[in-house]
């Protein structure tokens, strides 16, 4: 027989009597202090050797603290506490709930909603979805508890009132910008802490840690403050950016790859946006964390340099039919090495911090290469060179290795993909990762371009690329390499005589010398270019 035992014979233990018989229960009894009736057969305190005869009990009080005392008490003793559901209510599979809770008539409780121990929902309430009703808790006749609320331990949410969603104070929170963020993108209810992520210096951003399936706390997603000094259309930014990692995720798919590791996954906010926008006028963007990844700083083994020519290959490959015109430019003329220099010579012209006489060699050595700027954008305006969907900043740390294999798995930092060429993708690569030495050394004799390193990311990119790209890009790419690097250079030394006001300077040569080191590069081009061409050719 089918028994149930229930602490407090009062109006609501009669209500939990009538519900118990509708589920089966055959034999119901109760245990209270004051009420003799003859399916009363003891005190509350006679729990302890009732336990024999009903090892099935509830504690059906209607005041919050003393139910929760009795449910507690009843487990300490070994019972088999049930959550009593009535069969009128409408309760998600996907709910939990715990020993001792009541669900009573015509009542709802929606998806990752939690009802603890003792916890009791009343007639006609509704507890929304990914809410908590903590122990002991009392959600009242005919009340509205809506979604990502938490009610407190012992609180009584009174008949017909309504519960607004709530904020937890989440770890490492220290704004409101950063917690509305969270909040507008979903994972305020489950989010444990967030953090401080990666090495760059544009974006503001960070890691969002959440429990996994065994309850651990693991980074889920990175959330990301966009720099509108720099860029100035997050709008357009973001619509790139879901227009190619979406277009991605199809090419990856009939590739047969690995959705969640092979590209970028952005989400939208709770109201269907790209981006959030907060009190401030500040953009958020939001993606998923891709695990057991890793970062290169700097070229530490050629092994690695040949897997980002295979990965910075493979991306364009599979960008070859998207529709370059489609993009927004988010920095207008960013490789026009024209303008670059035009820009260049207005700084020299103005000279607003009385430098040029510090930097007349390095102001030479550009104007003497006026003719070159000009190589890539006039096979462009003749329609020789076609525009691809380009990266536009194709560092070494742009990529993410396989942490196990240290393969290259995707891409990241897509805030300047945009209409550009080839060959100045395949040029800052070489710029970057073909030197001996960090941009910013200051001793030039240790600063020389690596031909073998040129050679190996050739071959890699090669292997990837070349099956798309036209005959001219192929023969572009060495020119890629020296104007990518003067651009850079220019740009260096630019910022330099405008007072530093553009990249972040430690002392007050730093960005000339960054000048040099570029320009030592593009020297030592020059001298190897016929041989940088004839390895092009190996490869072709």
């Amino acid at each position: 027989m089918k028994s149930l035992l229930i602490l407090g014979a009062g109006g609501f233990g009669h209500m939990i009597k009538e519900t118990a018989q509708v589920l089966g229960y055959e034999e119901i009894v109760f245990l209270d202090d004051m009420v003799k009736e003859d399916d009363v057969i003891g005190m509350c305190c006679d729990y302890v050797i009732k336990h024999e005869d009903y090892p099935v009990a509830v504690a059906a009080f209607g005041n919050n603290k003393t139910r929760l005392f009795w449910t507690d008490k009843l487990l300490e003793e070994g019972y088999e506490v049930p959550a009593i559901v009535h069969p009128s209510a409408v309760v998600s599979p996907s709910v939990t709930l715990e020993p001792g809770c009541f669900i009573m008539q015509r009542s709802v409780v929606n998806t990752n909603t939690k009802i603890e121990r003792a916890a009791l929902v009343n007639s006609g309430a509704v507890v929304d979805h990914n809410s908590v009703v903590c122990a002991g808790a009392h959600v009242g006749l005919g009340s509205v508890v809506k979604a990502n609320c938490t009610i407190e331990s012992g609180r009584k949410v009174e008949a017909g009132e309504v519960i607004f969603s709530t904020r937890r104070k989440i770890e490492g929170v220290d704004s409101r910008s950063l917690e509305d963020a969270v909040y507008a993108f979903g994972f305020g209810p489950l989010c444990s802490y967030v953090k401080p992520f990666g090495e760059g210096h544009i974006n503001e951003t960070y890691a969002v840690y959440m429990p996994d399936q065994n309850g651990n706390d693991v980074p889920l997603y990175v959330l990301q403050r966009i720099n509108v000094n720099v860029f100035k259309n997050p709008d357009q930014v973001m619509d790139n950016i879901f227009g190619v990692t979406e277009y991605l995720r199809n090419i990856i798919r009939q590739e047969g790859g690995d959705l969640d590791r092979e590209a970028l996954s952005y989400i939208k906010t709770k109201s269907g946006e790209t981006y959030f926008e907060d009190d401030n006028g500040q953009p958020w963007r939001c993606l998923h964390y891709v695990a057991n990844s890793i970062c290169h700083q700097q070229v530490e083994r050629p092994e690695q340099f040949y897997q980002s020519a295979l990965s910075f290959g493979h991306f364009l490959k599979q960008l070859g039919d998207y529709p370059a015109e489609s993009l927004y430019e988010t920095i207008p003329q960013f490789h026009d090495t024209v303008k670059r220099l035009r820009d260049f010579k207005d700084a020299q012209r103005k000279d607003v911090k009385n430098r040029a006489r510090k930097c007349k060699p390095e102001i030479e050595f550009v104007l003497s290469r006026e003719d070159d700027c000009g190589v890539l954008m006039k096979q462009l305006e003749e329609g020789k060179l076609p525009l691809r969907v380009t990266h536009n900043d194709t560092k070494l740390n742009n990529i993410l290795f396989d942490a196990d294999t240290d393969e290259g798995l995707c891409i990241i930092d897509l805030d300047t993909i945009m209409p550009g060429l080839a060959a100045n993708d395949f040029g800052d690569s070489i710029r970057f990762g073909a030197s001996t030495a960090e941009e910013d050394e200051p001793d030039l004799d240790k600063v020389h371009f690596d031909i073998n390193l040129y050679d190996i990311y050739t071959k890699g990119y090669l292997e990837m690329a070349k099956d798309v790209l036209t005959p001219a890009e192929i023969a572009s790419l060495p020119w890629g390499a020296r104007l990518m690097t003067l651009e850079c250079g220019m740009r260096f030394l630019a910022d330099y005589l405008q007072g530093d006001v553009y990249f972040k300077t430690a002392y007050p040569e730093h960005n000339l010398v960054r000048a040099r080191t570029q320009f030592r590069l593009v020297k030592e081009m020059e001298e190897q270019f016929d041989q940088m061409n004839e390895i092009l050719k190996k490869y072709i």
